[in-house]
């Protein structure tokens, strides 16, 4: 009875000491960017001191902060990631490295601009039921549960390769549970198809994920050669997505006949999918014929707000916000300490690693990605990719290589925990081992894919 009575203490101890220490750090490295602020105007005049307490109030902002966004919350605080980066971002200017003109001008508004567009165009598609549609559609043709596994591998990946896969995945996910449980089949499997799809599939595009995005904006690289140089990699990763789930979860397809999909009444706009589906078509093809992606993407969102059968707040309840804030801290953040940590001795040493070498810069760009998060990753990415001698191959290997390393944890992408966020609202768990007994050899699998793909 006594142990009983000790245990919820003797567990609630260590995360009260956790709590503690960290709200405790994160008072302490506000209190050193303000003493770095005020330090010019309390002590004697001093460049170089001056100089000195930025360089360790960057410092610490920077790594606290991308400590934080790769765990993903402060323990003790109610933070999130966007948070986290806006807090970040405003410790640099309180610090003084960067001003707030400059903190304005670290901010890729192309980024932002054509992450916004698209989703626009994705909650457009969503309200108007086209998902729900596409969902209903290829479940009453799949007879048998590899036929639907494959079905749900290509929508998942396809989509994500047109519009942005976080998106893609908070659209599919209750669309596939709920499919999933009305069939009587294990929702898991065909979660993680959902999300791993997403991440592979988007590898295609500039536009397919957040780094992608990031990437095209930095390297100006048309989407045609995007596309046409990591389509084959995202075609030949779908299937090895398709074959290792139906592997590691073989009770689940084989020796099982042919289903049956449930009849379900979904409602649809018609009006309203035609002009999403078109808008998304002209959007596409104004991408590939060489016009400014974020130029495109908000003009074509813009005019989808034009209709009568949709209130506006409804799209903009769609939009990811966070995700916006998250980005615009995060371009400060990294602008603070490259301005003043990146000297030219620190990228020689980096140079040494030879990230030239596309296997090397793979590796790098992937540890990384799932040491930090692939976006913070491209933006730690970006400095060294100026000394390199080939941008454009540079660029196109890190693309592949973070986003490809998204699957190896479910920490590794938002697309895997926005997966495992929905299908925990209905009570369905897909644990850190469900996920990575599947991801980590996917990972590696299509890397070395990318990587040979590359170096060819």
């Amino acid at each position: 009875m006594r142990n009983s009575e000790t245990t919820p203490a003797a567990t609630a101890q260590p995360r009260r000491w956790l709590r503690i220490v960290s709200i405790t750090l994160v008072f302490l490295v506000v209190i050193l960017s303000l003493l770095a602020a005020v330090a010019p105007g309390l002590l004697p005049a001093s460049p170089k001191l001056d100089e000195d307490a930025r360089k360790v109030a960057a410092l610490v902002i920077f790594v606290a902060s991308y400590l934080a966004l790769a765990i993903g919350k402060i323990p003790g605080l109610n933070i999130d990631r966007a948070g986290v980066a806006l807090v970040g971002a405003g410790l640099m200017v309180a610090a003084g490295v960067l001003s707030l003109d400059d903190a304005y001008k670290a901010i890729d508004l192309d980024t932002i601009t054509l992450l916004l567009g698209v989703m626009i165009v994705v909650a457009s598609l969503r309200l108007s039921g086209f998902f729900a549609v596409a969902t209903t559609w290829f479940a009453e043709r799949a007879k048998r549960p590899m036929i639907l596994l494959c079905a749900v591998v290509v929508m998942s990946g396809v989509f994500s390769a047109i519009l942005v896969n976080d998106a893609i995945c908070l659209v599919l996910a209750p669309l596939v549970l709920d499919l999933t449980l009305r069939m009587g089949r294990k929702p898991a499997p065909y979660l993680l198809a959902v999300a791993m799809a997403s991440n592979v599939g988007s590898t295609a595009t500039l536009t397919g994920n957040p780094q992608n995005i990031m990437i095209g904006s930095f390297s100006q690289i048309p989407d045609t050669t995007f596309a046409l140089t990591l389509g084959p990699v995202a075609l030949v990763g779908l299937v090895v997505t398709a074959g290792l789930i139906a592997l590691c979860h073989r009770e689940e397809f084989t020796g099982t006949g042919p289903m049956t999909a449930l009849k379900v009444n979904i409602h649809v706009n018609r009006v309203l999918v035609a002009r999403a589906l078109v808008a998304t078509a002209v959007m596409v093809a104004l991408f590939f014929m060489g016009q400014p992606p974020a130029k495109a993407a908000i003009i074509i969102g813009g005019l989808l707000l034009l209709t009568r059968r949709l209130k506006s707040p409804r799209i903009y309840a769609e939009i990811d916000w966070s995700l916006l804030l998250m980005f615009a801290g995060l371009f400060i953040i990294v602008a603070g300490a490259q301005r003043v940590l990146l000297t030219p001795d620190l990228i020689a040493r980096v140079s040494r690693l030879h990230l030239d070498q596309v296997p090397i810069l793979s590796v790098v760009t992937a540890v990384l990605s799932n040491l930090v998060s692939n976006v913070p990753a491209v933006l730690m990415m970006k400095p060294f990719v100026q000394s390199l001698p080939d941008h454009a191959t540079a660029w196109l290997t890190i693309a592949m290589a973070s986003t490809l390393a998204g699957n190896f944890t479910i920490l590794g992408s938002m697309a895997n925990l926005i997966v495992v966020q929905k299908a925990a609202t209905r009570g369905v768990v897909i644990s850190f081992w469900d996920h990575f007994r599947v991801g980590a050899p996917l990972t590696v699998i299509t890397l070395v894919i990318g990587t040979l793909w590359m170096a060819m």
